[in-house]
C-alpha cells in the first residue's frame, strides 16, 4: 500500500505549520505502506493541481491530507467536506472566496473513505486527544479536502481519500492565553497511530 500524506505550508502569518512540520517527521514506512510526502501550498486551487500531480505521479492507494486547526485540542478526523469555499481570511496568495462553490459539477458534499472513527480510537490509543469532527470549515482546508474527493469522483475511482486537523504548535500559542496546543512529537505520533488504523482497516 502506498500512502500520500499531505501538509500545508504557513499560512496567515505564522512562520511555521505544524501540518507539513509533521507529515515531514513521519516515518517512510508505517504498518507495511510505504508514506509519500507533500508539502502542499495554502491556497485556493493551485493546492489541488499540487495533489493531483502527486497522485498522477505516484499513484497512491490513499490520501490523507493534514491541516492547521488554531483553537482545537485534539486531532480529528474529517468525517466530511462541503462544496463551499469562504475564507475567513486571504490564501497565501491574496485570494479571499466568498460563498463560492469548489466545483460547479460537483456533489454538494462528500464523505471520506477513512475510517475515521478507527483512526480515532487508535489516536487515543496513543494517549492522545481525538475526536471525529463533522466540520472542516470553509477555508483551504475543507477545499483540498473537497478537491480530492471530486478528483476521486472523476478520475481516480479506486483512491480513498481523507483529511485530519491537528493543534497549534505551543510556540504558537505563547501570545494566546488559553489556547491548546500540542508538541510536534505528539502529532507525529497521532498521525501515525492514525495511518496505522487506515492500513489496519484495509487489510
Amino acid at each position: 500500500m502506498k500512502i500520500l500524506v499531505t501538509g500545508f505550508d504557513p499560512f496567515g502569518g505564522e512562520t511555521t505549520n505544524p501540518a507539513i512540520e509533521a507529515v515531514n517527521q513521519l516515518p517512510s514506512v508505517i504498518a507495511g505502506a510505504t508514506i509519500v510526502k507533500l508539502e502542499i501550498p495554502t491556497v485556493f486551487d493551485r493546492c489541488a493541481t499540487v495533489v493531483r500531480e502527486a497522485i498522477v505521479r505516484e499513484r497512491p492507494d490513499v490520501v490523507l491530507s493534514i491541516g492547521q486547526a488554531g483553537g482545537r485540542a485534539a486531532l480529528t478526523p474529517e468525517l466530511v467536506a462541503i462544496n463551499l469555499s469562504d475564507g475567513r481570511i486571504p490564501d497565501n496568495a491574496g485570494q479571499q472566496p466568498v460563498d463560492q462553490p469548489i466545483q460547479t459539477a460537483g456533489e454538494t458534499a462528500y464523505f471520506t473513505q477513512l475510517p475515521v472513527k478507527a483512526m480515532v480510537a487508535a489516536i487515543r490509543a496513543a494517549g492522545l486527544p481525538s475526536t471525529v469532527s463533522t466540520t472542516a470549515g470553509t477555508y483551504v482546508c475543507n477545499h483540498i479536502m473537497y478537491q480530492v474527493q471530486y478528483l476521486r469522483a472523476t478520475e481516480f475511482t479506486e483512491l480513498r481519500a481523507g483529511f485530519m486537523h491537528i493543534p497549534f504548535l505551543p510556540s504558537q500559542v505563547t501570545k494566546r492565553p488559553n489556547t491548546p496546543s500540542l508538541s510536534l512529537a505528539d502529532d507525529v505520533r497521532g498521525i501515525t497511530a492514525a495511518i496505522t488504523a487506515i492500513v489496519q482497516q484495509a487489510e
